[in-house]
């Protein structure tokens, strides 16, 4: 076999589900599968005996299921994990924390129209894959503790600032990301917009939980939400979301759309507006994510006198997004993630 073909362990408790992610992946030409295993324990002897590249992982599993798995996984021995799961509402769940637990992204098993829902999730499942295996996940095994500790934390003053956003990108990885920054903030830091790359349902989720650990008001927007101090909104997924002026003040529009870099929410359709209709009056942050999205947005937010912020390349998940934005010349400063939160605070 090649040596530039990325090795891949598959572990799902179904016989079945096995054989046919491993057929569907051998297909493709930079896929090695290196083995498969029937759960949790059998996959921590083989990952030690295979060294694989990349881990594909169900969560319903018998003994011990995939997101506690992970949990014992990412402190001792960091893997990019792709999850493949079932979207039960119980699914929906456990996949969510598994991306909180340091799963690089996911996949859902098709539920209805089975032959054609398969084909499309192994076309999915093949790119995710090349995706997480240029994943950075090694600080899962010294960062895990420091979550946890800074929960809570987010100094207690801030010079009074009126009429100003914040606007955040981000995508693979970015909900790890998006969390450190947003726990550090301030009650009174000016209002910000954010677009995650990330499905419906799992926008809800993503909102709801930072809403619990953070200090600021954190909920998945809607058309006509204002945007206002101490709060923070969240692109519905499959929407794109643009921030416009009505009267004196800042709000949000989501609507459906063309795709944009592959995208809805897109990045750059956030940036784009914010450039327009914020100007000098925004702060830019961009964070990690496969792709340009958000790139050339950036740029116009700069153009229009913003003042951006670009996540460092050793911080990041993948640096695909802030690296596109730091080469178009559209970051006034370079940062590592966790120092992110103290940077817009400074500009400020």
């Amino acid at each position: 076999m090649s040596q530039n073909k990325i090795k891949v362990l598959i572990v799902d408790d179904s016989a079945l589900v096995r054989d046919i992610l491993k057929k569907g992946l051998s297909a493709d030409p930079g896929i090695e599968v290196v083995g498969t295993a029937p759960d949790a324990y059998a996959a921590r002897d083989k990952i030690v005996e295979l060294r694989p590249n990349v881990l594909t992982l169900d969560i319903e599993m018998p003994r011990m299921d995939g997101l506690e798995f992970l949990k014992k996984l990412m402190p001792q021995y960091p893997l990019p994990v792709v999850i493949v799961s079932s979207l039960t509402q119980k699914g929906k769940k456990i996949t969510f924390e598994a991306l909180e637990n340091g799963a690089v992204d996911f996949v859902t098993k098709p539920s209805s129209d089975v032959a054609r829902g398969l084909s499309q999730m192994m076309m999915e499942l093949r790119t995710k894959i090349k995706i997480a295996s240029t994943a950075n996940v090694s600080h899962w095994k010294s960062k895990r503790s420091e979550l946890r500790q800074t929960i809570g934390y987010a100094p207690k003053a801030l010079a009074e600032s009126t009429d100003k956003v914040i606007a955040i990108g981000a995508s693979t990885g970015g909900t790890e990301a998006i969390t450190r920054v947003l726990i550090k903030l301030p009650l009174n830091i000016p209002g910000i917009v954010i677009v995650q790359h990330m499905p419906p349902v799992f926008t809800k989720m993503f909102a709801d939980r930072l809403n619990e650990l953070c200090s600021i008001e954190v909920k998945e927007a809607k058309s006509g939400d204002r945007i206002l101090p101490g709060t923070a909104l969240l692109a519905p997924g499959e929407l794109h979301m643009k921030v416009i002026r009505s009267g004196g003040h800042y709000q949000v529009v989501c609507q459906e759309g063309e795709k944009v870099n592959g995208h809805r929410p897109s990045v750059d359709v956030l940036f784009d507006s914010v450039a327009e209709n914020v100007g000098p009056n925004a702060y830019g942050v961009i964070l990690t994510g496969m792709g340009n999205d958000g790139a050339a947005g950036m740029r116009r937010m700069k153009m229009a006198g913003a003042k951006n912020i670009a996540q460092d390349e050793a911080s990041c998940v993948v640096y695909g997004m802030p690296k596109s934005a730091i080469e178009q010349n559209a970051a006034d400063i370079i940062l590592p993630l966790e120092n992110i939160a103290a940077g817009i605070i400074n500009h400020l």
